[in-house]
């Protein structure tokens, strides 16, 4: 069983009159790979940087190994950080760069004022056995300019991990890499974090990379935890509806609770797998675009009109109107714009959620052919205010 290895109390931070987390309470456990994942401005790295100490909460603990650690300094605690710009030294060798950390004397941890120095030869060991493990090796007298971005960021992880902290806090590692070598580094984050049996707190908004790597993920909007669990229970067992909007595409359709197992949408009876309802308690349905089979209109339990379709190479996104809500559809079979189909949906395909406040706000694919254009249209570009970011 996994033990506990620090705990966020009642934490609560505020900005300029802005609550920017909203009395979290969450634990993080030894030797576990936890994702923080939600949209721009959701608190997520706040949370980050509070663990790390380079932020104090407005109220609330944060407590390491069972010792509350709210006025520990950064340097004093046992985690590092990487952050997205990987703040390397470009006058120094990789060799340099990692041992840099190592050359600083430290305090003794029994508290007296001893200044302990490593070695030398304890520090070239500690910097090869982590260039070894970042699969380095060889590349010590390598300047930092004639690195790759991927190489260049594994070199910021093993600057971070030679010191052996307890915990290794990921900010946005991946976000200045291309898809190709984002989907490598994924991997070979993963690996390094098996190998070394250590902690790895990761924030991002990216839903593929916090399920491909994450032991847990933890989603978070407006500062307020909103689910946390294993990626499949995070993708099959939304808890509202912005959950399953976030994590991948979702069809979220209102619906009533007839009965266990149950659910009445569009006015029609689906089987579900769902159960502990009300009776007729309005509910939220979802739907998954892969869930969805394609029929003949006779056939269909729903029957709808194609308005839009999408070639993705192994799929089509065909967008489908069932009385006036759209519906995402992901399937092999090509089905034109303007044809008449049927849909038939296995009871394992629907979940129902209880209504929240985010109810009848996602789940309507009208604007999607919109949204498509907008992401072709090169003289639409978003730029933050002085390059700033967002949750900052």
């Amino acid at each position: 069983m996994s033990k506990e290895l620090i705990r966020l109390q009642d934490v609560t931070q505020v900005f300029d009159g802005e609550t920017v987390l909203d009395h979290v309470n969450i634990y993080f456990n030894d030797s576990e790979f936890l994702t923080l994942l939600g949209p721009s401005g959701c608190g997520k790295t706040t949370m980050l940087r509070i663990i790390g100490g380079f932020q104090t909460p407005t109220s609330g603990d944060v407590f390491f190994d069972g010792q509350r650690i709210n006025d520990v300094p950064p340097y004093k605690r046992k985690v590092n950080t990487v952050f997205q710009k990987y703040a390397l030294f470009p006058h120094l060798n990789v060799y340099e760069n990692v041992a840099f950390g190592l050359r600083i004397p430290k305090e003794a941890e029994d508290g007296s004022r001893e200044k302990i120095k490593l070695s030398k030869e304890e520090i070239d060991a500690r910097v090869r056995e982590m260039l070894e493990v970042v699969s380095l090796k060889g590349f010590e007298h390598r300047s930092i300019a004639s690195l790759s971005g991927g190489q260049q960021q594994r070199v910021a992880i093993a600057r971070a991990l030679v010191n052996r902290p307890r915990v290794l806090l990921l900010d946005e590692p991946l976000g200045a890499l291309d898809m190709r070598l984002r989907k490598d580094m994924q991997q070979e984050l993963k690996r390094i974090q098996q190998r070394l049996g250590i902690t790895f707190i990761n924030v991002t908004h990216d839903q593929e990379e916090a399920l491909a790597m994450s032991d847990t993920v933890v989603v978070i909007n407006e500062g307020v935890i909103q689910q946390i669990g294993t990626p499949e229970d995070i993708y099959n067992e939304p808890k509202n509806a912005f959950v399953a909007d976030f994590i991948g595409e979702s069809n979220i359709v209102d619906g009533i609770m007839r009965e266990d197992k149950v659910v009445e949408i569009f006015n029609r009876r689906f089987a579900c797998l769902d159960a502990g309802f009300e009776k007729d308690e309005p509910v939220d349905v979802v739907i998954r675009p892969e869930d969805v089979d394609i029929v003949s209109e006779a056939e269909g339990q729903l029957r709808g009109v194609v308005t839009a379709v999408t070639f993705k190479g192994v799929h089509y996104d065909t967008i489908v109107d069932f009385y006036g809500f759209k519906w995402l559809i992901e399937t092999t079979d090509y089905c034109p714009v303007d044809s008449r189909i049927g849909i038939k949906i296995d009871p394992d395909g629907i979940h129902v959620m209880k209504k929240s406040k985010y109810s009848g706000m996602f789940g309507d694919y009208s604007s999607y052919s919109e949204e498509y254009d907008e992401i072709n249209d090169p003289t639409l570009v978003e730029v933050d205010e002085e390059g700033r970011d967002d949750e900052e």
